[in-house]
């Protein structure tokens, strides 16, 4: 039985932490053909070159209440982090679970954070949770450290095409219409909805990265930690974190490939950028 346990869906790229107990719930990417589990087995690669030839409809599965209870099931206490609630059924599933899990156990808790976002900024979330508990804070303490930490962090996007978000109503089709043709990349961010808002369309990859640079500072990023995923594409993710080092200063990035549902809505060339605004 855990003291502490976290538990996030699979949006966030989050497979294991460093000695704390973690599970990653996995969403589901669906064709007509074939249905790829977000997990360890997920070849994340060859499904991008899959989807990429495939002409007809895809969508995308979250995780039920039934399997979150299941995660929950090992732990006195649960920090459940899932992508934004907005865009996804992840969250309410999970309050569900949550709201049966306490009933069942009444001396337990589950702490359910609707992250307003994917990727990265997850990853920040979790590891912000991992720290509290490997300090031995209080439960209340860890819960009350990651609602202040959520405010000061936030989701950078760079897509080469958005064509799965248009086509699963993530984003309008006019705006994706414009993203790819003639080189041209859409730069937005996670709002505070938990939405996804566009904010530049750049010509070319070196205009695209300067936008980034130019909205990191923008929402006060210059000391904290980034969190870079890229989906077939890290060359560019290097050349990102080297003018991140140039432009901000030295701070801590890591850089590394997107999971099955972040690799899906980001599509080949994607960026997601997870950051620190303090």
């Amino acid at each position: 039985m855990y003291t502490v346990k976290i538990v996030a869906d699979s949006s966030a790229d989050v497979k294991t932490v460093s000695d704390v107990p973690f599970l990653s719930i996995p969403l589901k990417i669906i064709t007509a053909h074939k249905e790829y589990i977000d997990d360890d087995s997920l070849q994340t690669e060859d499904m991008i070159h899959d989807l990429f030839s495939y002409k007809g409809k895809s969508s995308t599965s979250c995780p039920n209440s039934q399997e979150w209870l299941e995660a929950f099931e090992d732990a006195e206490n649960v920090i459940c982090i899932t992508i934004t609630g907005t865009l996804s059924g992840s969250y309410n599933a999970a309050c569900i679970a949550k709201t049966i899990y306490e009933e069942k156990y009444p001396e337990r808790n589950v702490f359910v954070v609707n992250s307003l976002s994917a990727g990265p900024e997850l990853k920040l979330l979790i590891e912000k949770a991992a720290e509290g508990i490997a300090l031995g804070y209080s439960f209340q303490k860890i819960c009350e450290d990651i609602e202040q930490y959520q405010k000061s962090t936030g989701l950078l996007f760079m897509l080469e095409s958005m064509k799965n978000l248009a086509n699963n109503g993530r984003v309008s089709p006019l705006v994706a219409k414009a993203v790819g043709l003639l080189g041209i990349r859409i730069l937005g961010k996670a709002s505070d909805k938990g939405d996804l808002q566009p904010l530049d369309k750049c010509r070319g990859e070196e205009k695209g990265l300067t936008a980034v640079i130019h909205r990191l500072k923008e929402n006060g990023c210059k000391n904290g930690k980034v969190r870079i995923a890229h989906c077939l594409n890290e060359a560019t993710a290097i050349k990102l974190k080297e003018k991140i080092e140039k432009e901000i200063g030295t701070i801590n990035i890591e850089i590394y490939p997107c999971g099955g549902l972040c690799g899906f809505y980001a599509e080949k060339g994607g960026l997601l950028i997870g950051f620190e605004t303090f």
